[in-house]
């Protein structure tokens, strides 16, 4: 029978790893993907949108990312937000849509990326800890008997423990496809 502050725990560290996870599809291998530019802060109609709710993003080869705005006003802005949003790619405006070609990656661009991937896997590994330690006092504050207590630490531990690892294996795979030429 699994105790609902575990649950919780293993809720919030499920969390972590997806926002971990989704900001590594953020990072690109050198192969387009929606993904790239969706949270992009664009200035529509007074306010900051993200690009992916004011247009519809398309990947039409492996090299190119093409955006088209629902409202052609926000061209200006789509291509200046992109630019602000300094992710290294040149969009071009061509008509009604914007179009990013994504440059051939050098050595060192590669390495960049593989740098920001591991900040980004430590602080989702910091993030997984901390729900750790929280789950752990949590667990103090419920004035259990000592044997129950020491069950949930040791299953939160092993919550951890796996969540790390889920984190550390897609942080290899993320490095090796950004290594891979």
């Amino acid at each position: 029978m699994s105790h609902p502050i575990v649950n919780e725990t293993q809720t919030k560290m499920k969390k972590a790893v997806d926002y971990t996870l989704h900001e590594f599809s953020a990072i690109h291998t050198g192969k387009a993907t929606p993904a790239m530019v969706e949270g992009v802060m664009v200035d529509a109609y007074g306010s900051q949108m993200r690009l992916k709710d004011c247009a519809a993003i398309s990947t039409p080869d492996a090299r190119l990312i093409q955006i088209q705005p629902w409202d052609a006003g926000l061209l200006k802005a789509i291509v200046k937000g992109i630019q602000e949003a300094n992710l290294g790619f040149n969009p071009v405006p061509d008509g009604k849509v914007v179009r990013i070609p994504l440059p051939e990656m050098s050595r060192e661009r590669r390495q960049e990326f593989v740098k920001t991937a591991h900040r980004l896997a430590e602080e989702g590994r910091v993030h997984v800890r901390t729900v750790r330690r929280d789950s752990f006092e949590a667990v103090k504050r419920a004035k259990l008997p000592e044997d129950q207590v020491n069950r949930l630490e040791k299953d939160i531990q092993t919550l951890t423990d796996n969540f790390i690892k889920s984190i550390n294996e897609h942080l290899a795979h993320k490095e090796k496809d950004l290594l891979a030429v």
